[in-house]
């Protein structure tokens, strides 16, 4: 019974880490860019919800008006981050990309900081009261982690939908196989890359939003590490895969739950990124990633 608790744990946790990573493979897929202030999107997403959850009340209409606006200012954070920061730099090289990258997460970091209506201090976040619902003698399951776990699972569906059986999904695809030939094909590349980046910041506000309520406590830092795991799950189930992704999620929750549950929670951390390296080292590419042969 331990066991399955610890899985439940793992499979909660492990779906807010899937829902991060997609935005990492997905901008990778596109354009080869590791954005690194996607987890600090999330930090924002949070915040977003925080205030409408503040206004409105923690019940049902609240939650849902949190995740509509949450989304909805992350999304124009993610384009506007991707047109004022990334896209004069899609020619340079990506070392140029990468520290633009770690630029706009310290001036999002800071920058909440800094701002009177947010400040540097921890904030409780107001969520729906947890109701723990037994099942047997010794497994039980929060009201919480229903709503993460499936939620989660829509939205991954939804996204699943969205990049294999629409119009700008296909479009999104053409453009990560060879933006020059999308480009002559008629493909707005630049309207692509910016989809996807919304599409990723939507998804960052939805585990903000998740992250927050199994973890009721928000501060203008609460990004840095679960953005850091849900890199790492991208990069596990194979970076541009977004199964892979998902997959990779799964398992470092998972793993991080049992290290806690039957280790001790100070060597989750060392487990999670010792996993990474055991994988890298055997398959370089990630779980799912595929190796891709440059001709010279």
């Amino acid at each position: 019974m331990i066991v399955l608790q610890q899985l439940i744990n793992g499979i909660s946790l492990g779906s807010i880490y899937a829902l991060i990573a997609l935005g990492y493979t997905m901008v990778y897929g596109i354009v080869l860019l590791i954005n690194f202030a996607h987890g600090d999107i999330l930090m924002v997403g949070a915040y977003a919800a925080f205030f409408v959850l503040g206004a409105v009340g923690s019940g049902p209409l609240g939650m849902f008006l949190a995740f509509i606006v949450s989304m909805i200012v992350c999304a124009c954070f993610g384009i506007s981050i991707e047109r004022m920061a990334y896209r004069p730099l899609r020619s340079a090289p990506r070392l140029n990309s990468l520290i633009t990258a770690i630029a706009v997460s310290l001036i999002l970091e800071n920058g909440a900081r800094v701002l009177s209506f947010i400040g540097p201090n921890p904030r409780q976040f107001p969520r729906p009261q947890v109701v723990n619902i037994q099942i047997g003698g010794d497994l039980s399951i929060s009201n919480i982690q229903i709503i993460v776990i499936i939620l989660s699972a829509l939205l991954m569906l939804a996204l699943n939908y969205i990049v294999n059986y629409t119009k700008r999904g296909k479009a999104m695809r053409a453009v990560s196989y060879d933006m020059a030939a999308a480009s002559l094909m008629g493909i707005s590349v630049n309207g692509i890359i910016s989809f996807t980046f919304a599409l990723g910041s939507v998804m960052a506000a939805a585990g903000g939003v998740l992250y927050a309520s199994a973890y009721p406590q928000v501060n203008p830092l609460m990004g840095m590490m679960p953005g850091l795991k849900a890199f790492v799950a991208a990069v596990l189930g194979g970076i541009g895969s977004i199964p892979g992704a998902m997959l990779g999620g799964f398992i470092l929750g998972i793993a991080e739950t049992f290290t806690k549950g039957f280790i001790s929670s100070q060597f989750s951390d060392a487990i999670s990124f010792s996993i990474l390296i055991v994988v890298l080292l055997i398959k370089p590419t990630g779980i799912l990633g595929k190796r891709l042969r440059v001709k010279v």
